[in-house]
């Protein structure tokens, strides 16, 4: 029997090249070797507000470039969070043995509220969704019990209460889920953004020039490229202190599957102007690729998803049932 991997994107934004090479590129890698179960995570979205009809087309664009980029529905379990209910009945027992402390120690809780507007009255409106999240994500994984978890680094904080519930979970009832493991793709983990490299690349960046979005108009990426923050040295080498050259050859080296000491030795004695040129080709003939098969797979998405329904739910739903049983709920 295969290993099972569990991960989920959530549905609050466009696709960027960060979301492929850091996510989806590994998970192809290893649609063959282990039992994926990867879910668009739209109940996720519903922690700040979220206009109905962007969440509608966020969901499609997301399952439909999962398939465009190279996931087999053949292989791997294909499934929106919220068509599995047990999600969300999981979601409240496991936030029962959650304690304040451990989510408010969070630091995504900690640098999202630090956004939240003041009303008018001085007050501020923290939606609770933001606040107990992590505990959602790890009903997400229980419901699977999976060896792996496929988180970016960001989310590395929340697996590792997950499995500190997971063992208190076990201790206390009885029961015998495993303790997931994260998976971090080793090369592009986090592709930063092109206008500030010590920021990660988001797919719900207000200024457009610092994702590449995987559905941009090709040409357009081609362009964010030639415009990317670099430094005044014109020298093409690794190095944390070079930021933003490290991020262009990590984006080079990752769509062309070599080593970004490979990637290095390729751009030897090249200049900025060069690496812009050569990275922005690349990627715009990605996205070319990318584009014309997602065209086909949002034709795709109702059957496919459907059917990774039914998998997901058989067994989200018998370990729905031993958990409940081991509450005293059954």
């Amino acid at each position: 029997m295969k290993q099972k991997i569990v991960t989920g994107i959530t549905a609050t934004g466009k696709l960027t090249l960060g979301n492929y090479i850091g996510a989806i590129k590994n998970l192809i890698n290893l649609q063959d070797q282990y039992d994926l179960f990867i879910f668009v995570a739209d109940l996720h979205a519903l922690t700040t507000y979220i206009d109905p009809e962007q969440l509608r087309k966020n969901k499609k664009d997301i399952f439909a470039l999962y398939l465009a980029c190279g996931l087999d529905p053949e292989k791997v379990t294909l499934f929106f969070q919220s068509d599995i209910s047990a999600h969300s009945e999981l979601n409240w027992i496991i936030t029962s043995i959650t304690n304040m402390g451990e989510l408010s120690r969070m630091t995504q809780f900690k640098d999202k509220t630090q956004n939240i507007v003041k009303q008018e009255n001085g007050t501020e409106t923290i939606p609770v969704g933001l606040f107990v999240y992590p505990s959602l994500m790890s009903a997400d994984i229980i419901l699977y019990n999976p060896t792996y978890v496929s988180v970016g680094i960001d989310q590395k904080q929340h697996l590792e209460l997950c499995q500190k519930l997971v063992k208190r979970l076990n201790k206390k009832y009885n029961l015998n889920f495993n303790e997931p493991k994260p998976l971090i793709s080793k090369i592009g983990s986090k592709i930063k953004s092109l206008q500030d490299p010590f920021l990660k690349m988001s797919k719900s960046d207000k200024n457009e020039n610092s994702s590449i979005y995987l559905l941009d108009d090709p040409e357009k990426a081609y362009k964010k490229i030639q415009k990317a923050v670099t430094d005044g040295e014109n020298k093409i080498y690794i190095s944390e202190d070079k930021p933003g050259i490290l991020n262009l050859l990590t984006i080079f080296a990752s769509l062309k599957d070599i080593t970004l000491e490979e990637a290095e030795q390729h751009f030897k004695n090249k200049n900025y102007k060069d690496l812009k040129e050569e990275v922005g080709i690349l990627v715009k003939n990605f996205l070319e690729s990318i584009q014309k098969k997602y065209k086909k797979t949002l034709e795709q998405i109702e059957t496919i998803s459907k059917i990774g329904k039914e998998r997901a739910s058989k067994i989200a739903n018998e370990n729905l049932l031993n958990i409940k049983k081991a509450f005293g709920l059954k």
